[in-house]
């Protein structure tokens, strides 16, 4: 286990067919310390989903509800659905555990304003074609959804800025090589400067 003298963020973002819920596992695998932050979320659940380990499913009507108390610290319509992140969820858990945030880039920039939050934000990319075809393999989706998904690329990849590290991912095994560098530099020497760019 890595020891630091503060636990961090990290959050990974993507356009989705990208990898980056194997690769969210893959970190909590490696690094016992990490929790990922369950959102909460109006869809849904798939088939293999379970309510509270993958997400949190409540209605629209209760997540306006926390969204009128301000109980998140971020949220987001994502394909007709909401997202959010419980304020309460992350400031008891980074009390004793790193935080892994699977959150689009609209999360990210509501999360950038909290200074307080020790970020590491890492943006995950594909090219369209191989991003079409593994939406496409994956078969979880409508060819609709598909289509949204597909379409929505060129409006992630405009927020590339708002990241500290930027990944290709066009092998699984390399980009996961590429992640646990910036975890391990970021919490054994947070102050050491790092290529930003991979």
């Amino acid at each position: 286990m890595l020891h630091g003298k503060e636990n961090i963020m990290v959050i990974l973002s993507s356009p989705s067919g990208v990898g980056k819920t194997t690769l969210t596992k893959k970190i909590q695998q490696k690094y016992k310390n990490f929790k990922i932050s369950v959102s909460h979320t109006t869809r849904t659940p798939r088939s293999n989903e379970v309510d509270g380990v993958d997400y949190h499913f409540v209605s629209k009507k209760k997540f306006k509800e926390l969204i009128d108390e301000k109980k998140f610290y971020e949220h987001a319509k994502i394909f007709e659905n909401y997202y959010g992140t419980l304020k309460k969820y992350v400031d008891e858990t980074i009390k004793e555990n790193d935080i892994l945030f699977d959150i689009d880039w609209q999360g990210t920039k509501q999360l950038s304003k909290y200074t307080n939050l020790n970020l590491i934000k890492i943006y995950l990319i594909t090219n369209k074609a191989e991003l079409k075809s593994r939406l496409i393999k994956r078969n979880q989706n409508t060819d609709e959804e598909i289509k949204k998904r597909f379409n929505s690329f060129d409006e992630d990849i405009l927020h590339w800025n708002d990241y500290d590290y930027i990944i290709i991912n066009k092998n699984l095994e390399n980009c996961f090589r590429q992640i646990e560098k910036i975890i391990e530099i970021n919490k054994i020497a947070p102050n050491i400067s790092f290529q930003k760019t991979q």
